[in-house]
């Protein structure tokens, strides 16, 4: 299995602790490929189906539904988390979510 970035993949996400997203999810692979081709971890953001407005989340649709990508989230994951690879965001979500993690981890 191919693991791209800006791929939307199901995670299972469990065991969590306190305020993490938890469950099997999906999520954004926001690590680039080289990094996801030789390490056996990736970074990913989990999506929510809440859609509540807030400036570390980017609104996207997946599989016909409207959910937001948790910038405020961004785990990294051991590749064995992994239960499926669904699509891949459209250009303009990922302007979206490098703009969100520029404004949020960049000074």
């Amino acid at each position: 299995m191919e693991l791209r970035q800006y791929a939307i993949v199901l995670v299972n996400l469990d065991p969590t602790v306190g305020s993490e997203i938890k469950k099997t999810r999906p999520c954004v692979i926001i690590s680039p490929d080289e990094l996801n081709k030789y390490l056996k971890t990736i970074v990913v953001a989990p999506m929510t189906s809440n859609l509540n407005k807030y400036p570390t989340r980017i609104p996207v649709k997946s599989n016909k539904k409207k959910g937001m990508i948790a910038i405020d989230q961004v785990r990294t994951i051991d590749k064995t988390r992994i239960i499926k690879i669904f699509d891949k965001l459209t250009n303009s979500e990922i302007r979206k979510l490098k703009d969100v993690i520029r404004e949020t981890f960049v000074d």
